[in-house]
C-alpha cells in the first residue's frame, strides 16, 4: 500500500504534549513518505493548527493540556468531516477507547505499538478503514450494539428517511458487520474508491457525520445480521 491519497502524499498532523515523542512520530512518518504538515503540543493549539492545515489524518494523543483529546477530536471533525482521526494513546481503558470513537475517531492505537504498526495504521486510516489495537475492535462493535438497543429519540417531526440504493444498502450492511473498506471492495468485487463513494453518499443521504453514527443507524435497523 502506498502512502499517497488521491495522487499525492498523505498529509498528517501529529498532536502530543511530549516533544520527544511527538518529534519521533513525526520523523517516522516523514521518513515513510507521509507529508507531516503540522504538529501541536496542547489542545487549543491542536484545534487551531488542524483547522488551518486540514490534514488527511490527525494522529492524536488524548491526554493534552488545555483541552482534552476527545474535545479536540469533536471540534476538528465538526470543522472538517473528511478528516480521519487516529488516536495514539498510552491508555487502553475501555472508557477512553469508546469515548474517542464516539467523538469521531476512526481508529485507536496504543503507544506500545511498533513503528510498522503505526505506519500501517496511518495508511489504513487515510483510506477510511477503522483501525484498532487487537482486542479493541470487538469492544467497539459491542458498544455499537448496546447503543442500538437504547430507545431512539422521537422523530415525529423528521422527514421520511431517504431511500438508499441496493448497492448502498449492501455496503452499509457490510460496514455494520465491521468489515474494512478493503474487505468490502473484495467481497463485492468493486474498487476501494467505489466503496468510499457509496459510504459518503449514504452519510449525505442520512445526514450522518461519521462511521460511528452510520454503524449505529445500520444496527438499529438490523442490517448487521446480529
Amino acid at each position: 500500500m502506498t502512502d499517497h491519497h488521491e495522487g499525492r502524499p498523505v498529509t498528517v498532523m501529529v498532536v502530543d504534549d511530549h516533544p520527544m515523542w511527538r518529534d519521533a512520530v513525526a520523523r517516522d512518518l516523514s521518513e515513510a513518505g507521509f507529508d507531516v504538515v503540522a504538529t501541536a503540543g496542547d489542545g487549543p493549539q491542536a484545534v487551531r493548527r488542524a483547522k488551518a492545515a486540514d490534514p488527511d489524518v490527525l494522529v492524536l494523543d488524548l491526554n493534552l493540556p488545555g483541552l482534552p483529546g476527545v474535545e479536540v477530536c469533536k471540534e476538528v471533525v465538526a470543522a472538517h468531516p473528511q478528516l480521519r482521526v487516529l488516536v495514539l494513546s498510552a491508555s487502553g481503558e475501555h472508557a477512553d477507547v469508546l469515548e474517542a470513537v464516539k467523538s469521531g475517531a476512526t481508529g485507536y492505537l496504543l503507544k506500545s505499538a511498533s513503528t510498522e504498526d503505526l505506519l500501517d495504521a496511518v495508511r489504513r486510516t487515510a483510506a477510511g478503514d477503522p483501525v484498532f489495537t487487537p482486542g479493541l475492535a470487538g469492544l467497539v462493535l459491542g458498544e455499537y450494539r448496546r447503543l442500538a438497543g437504547e430507545p431512539a429519540p422521537t422523530a415525529a417531526d423528521q422527514p421520511v428517511a431517504p431511500q438508499l440504493t441496493e448497492r448502498e444498502t449492501e455496503v452499509l450492511r457490510l460496514v455494520a458487520k465491521g468489515l474494512s473498506y478493503k474487505q468490502i471492495a473484495e467481497r463485492l468485487v468493486i474498487s476501494h474508491r467505489t466503496v468510499q463513494n457509496h459510504v459518503q453518499n449514504t452519510l449525505g443521504k442520512l445526514q450522518l457525520h461519521n462511521r460511528v453514527e452510520l454503524v449505529r443507524y445500520a444496527i438499529e435497523r438490523g442490517l448487521d445480521g446480529a
